[in-house]
């Protein structure tokens, strides 16, 4: 029994399967060159930490600044550290 195959002379870019195997890793390069244009056109700012402990500070009920978490420090301080390269 023999199978008759059509397409056999067809060119690799006429079957559909290789638009699919093609495609995918295609996609993941086109969306991480759009990531990296992003990332570069809008950096994220390098925080000071004075700064964001001026910005964590909330007024408590009797209308005093509270205390910033000093659990948050040292996040900020390593994301600065990170940023700046380690300057």
């Amino acid at each position: 029994m023999t199978v008759a195959n059509n397409d056999a002379g067809a060119p690799w870019w006429r079957f559909p399967m290789v638009w699919l195997v093609i495609g995918g890793p295609l996609v993941v390069v086109v969306a991480s060159f759009v990531t990296l244009g992003l990332a570069l056109r809008y950096p994220d700012p390098v925080l000071s930490v004075p700064a964001a402990a001026a910005d964590l500070r909330s007024m408590d009920d009797a209308g005093k600044p509270a205390r910033p978490d000093p659990s948050t420090l040292p996040a900020l301080q390593a994301r600065n550290h990170a940023a700046t390269g380690g300057k």
